[in-house]
């Protein structure tokens, strides 16, 4: 199909034929007229409109001119080129993200790289080519990694970011392997998002909108509404009352072992050399040696995660006055070497939950869904792929400790601390 009229201008014919043919070539294959990705530069396919709103998108934005294969509108898959070495959004049901819904990433705009090793091993080289020939303090992936962070720390639009690419690239010498729109540019990122959940929950504290509650409206406990209130005393319907944010660590997990340096490190513990009967690490601990004499079959396997979980309030605004109170939940892996395993890229946030109150004896509501990944863990994930063996296996873990201040500790097990 003809796609010359991408690069044409608004104003000519030739691009007014063209957006009309690429709608009839969507509504054919797609067999909607409303829920259409749309391509201009704004939206760049992350946004799902009428047939309408994306013929003015077109005319207002100007159409991605990147979006050269047309896959989320109906053309096949093989027609894209070079595709394994590409990393391409699917319309699936996954939930990935590169940092969080600041970069403005919806929930469902990438596709599952967790499940194949060599394709996330792929995208990882293909970020590691220099950013221009002869450069060697920044790679394609580390440079557009500080842009992008650049662009959520001061709200920068997609339109500015796509502006601020197209300069770099200019300014650089040929050859250079910048991006030149916001849509290569996350399409290059997503590979090293992992999945999270945004829930809704009671104001309360009463539930999470999940299973059951899914679809309900009001907190069956309470019978509060779901939806926020506005300063009208008017619900807004679609805006939650509160929000708790889910990332699940059984992804990560398994991105841990795709790593052939992080894989070797988390058997540290069993390979170690120098054992002098000091409490060097905590698998010298008497409730290291409990877990393995109780669950040998557990203690058996090195791979298998012994971990630690921490929580606790703290005020997000620089203001001392406000008494905003908001709780993030952190995993600490204890396979890894002591010089490792406290270091900030291992500590795995699993909850946020959201303020402006603490959740008191409440919080077991939030960490619901991460007992349940707990539950799992323990039974066994299957096909966790080990880099540094070569080999699939079954991967468990167990939770063995919480670390915690004292009203912290008295919250998540209920004895008197006060």
């Amino acid at each position: 199909m003809d796609k010359s009229w991408m690069h044409s201008d608004r104003r000519s014919k030739a691009y007014e034929f063209g957006v009309e043919a690429f709608l009839n070539f969507a509504v054919e294959n797609l067999l909607t007229t409303t829920h259409i990705r749309c391509p201009c530069v704004k939206c760049v396919n992350l946004k799902l409109f009428g047939v309408g709103i994306i013929r003015d998108h077109l005319y207002f934005n100007g159409v991605d001119q990147s979006y050269k294969n047309w896959t989320f509108h109906g053309e096949p898959w093989e027609a894209t080129t070079n595709a394994s070495r590409n990393v391409e959004e699917d319309d699936g049901h996954s939930r990935y993200s590169f940092v969080s819904e600041e970069i403005d990433m919806d929930d469902n705009d990438f596709g599952d790289f967790g499940s194949d090793p060599y394709e996330f091993a792929n995208v990882i080289g293909d970020g590691d080519q220099p950013m221009y020939p002869g450069c060697r303090k920044y790679t394609k992936l580390s440079a557009l990694v500080k842009l992008y962070n650049l662009k959520a720390k001061h709200g920068m639009s997609d339109v500015c970011f796509t502006e601020l690419l197209i300069l770099q690239g200019d300014l650089l010498p040929e050859g250079n392997t910048i991006p030149t729109s916001m849509y290569e540019a996350k399409k290059t990122l997503c590979a090293l998002g992992l999945s999270y959940e945004k829930m809704h929950a009671c104001p309360n504290d009463c539930i999470l909108y999940r299973k059951e509650y899914e679809d309900s409206t009001t907190c069956p406990t309470c019978g509060i509404s779901r939806w926020k209130e506005g300063k009208d005393s008017i619900l807004k319907e679609g805006v939650p009352a509160k929000v708790v944010w889910y990332f699940p660590p059984i992804p990560r997990f398994k991105r841990m072992f795709q790593s052939h340096e992080t894989a070797k490190s988390l058997t540290w513990h069993a390979t170690r050399k120098s054992i002098d009967g000091q409490m060097s690490h905590p698998a010298d601990s008497p409730s290291w040696k409990l877990l393995d004499d109780k669950w040998p079959e557990f203690g058996n396997e090195p791979r298998n995660l012994r971990l630690a979980l921490s929580s606790d309030g703290f005020n997000p605004h620089s203001s001392l006055s406000s008494r905003y109170s908001c709780w993030p939940v952190i995993l600490v892996t204890y396979n890894l070497p002591p010089w490792l395993c406290m270091k900030r890229k291992f500590m795995m946030l699993t909850l946020l939950i959201s303020g402006p109150k603490q959740p008191g004896n409440d919080i077991d509501v939030y960490l619901e869904p991460f007992i349940d990944d707990l539950k799992s863990l323990w039974d066994g994930i299957r096909g966790v792929y080990d880099a540094h063996n070569g080999e699939y296996f079954t991967l468990r873990a167990a939770l063995m400790w919480t670390i915690n201040d004292f009203p912290a500790y008295g919250n998540l097990s209920g004895c008197v601390v006060k």
